[in-house]
């Protein structure tokens, strides 16, 4: 499997571009799985349904599943921070995931950013960063000799992807 994180401000544009590199790598009949970093507590269901009332009674797992999806929660005791490799490991196999959020990870990583949000690139110091996307590679506040991708052309990063997919190809067994 091959990995790729994209992190960025919020409101950068990130979940609009996996949207859109989703479909792209499906069109190249690619199987996608995608693991997303939330800041705040979040919930999958609605509360009062059965799994929002297993949950909260104190299950450590709740798994809900129909012929056409199964989603875990699971809710720990203490605060904790997975890494993006242990959500890794809950994934079946699959040709990409993509990793939304994950900042700091010790993985490749295409930063989104735009001019107008006016917050400090990643890119120049950290070298994770294997490139970028955005709306106004004009703007760019340091120059790069990392790829630069425009914003709203999926379909050119999925085919970069694709090409240099050695690259980003992810080993679970070196990452635990």
């Amino acid at each position: 499997m091959k990995l790729l994180a994209i992190c960025g401000a919020s409101g950068a544009g990130k979940t609009t571009l996996i949207e859109g590199l989703i479909g792209a790598l499906k069109a190249q009949l690619q199987r996608v799985s995608v693991i997303k970093h939330a800041h705040l507590g979040f919930d999958l269901d609605t509360p009062g349904s059965d799994t929002s009332r297993h949950s909260r009674a104190g299950a450590f797992e709740v798994v809900i599943a129909s012929q056409r999806r199964v989603a875990k929660m699971r809710e720990f005791d203490a605060p904790v921070q997975p890494t993006v490799h242990q959500l890794i490991g809950e994934l079946h196999d699959c040709d990409w995931v993509l990793a939304e959020g994950f900042k700091h990870a010790d993985v490749l990583k295409l930063e989104v950013w735009r001019a107008v949000l006016d917050v400090a690139p990643l890119y120049p110091d950290d070298p994770f960063v294997f490139g970028l996307a955005t709306d106004n590679p004009d703007a760019l506040p340091v120059p790069t000799l990392r790829p630069v991708f425009r914003l709203d052309n999926a379909a050119a990063l999925a085919d970069y992807l694709q090409r240099e997919g050695d690259r980003f190809e992810y080993h679970r067994e070196r990452h635990g």
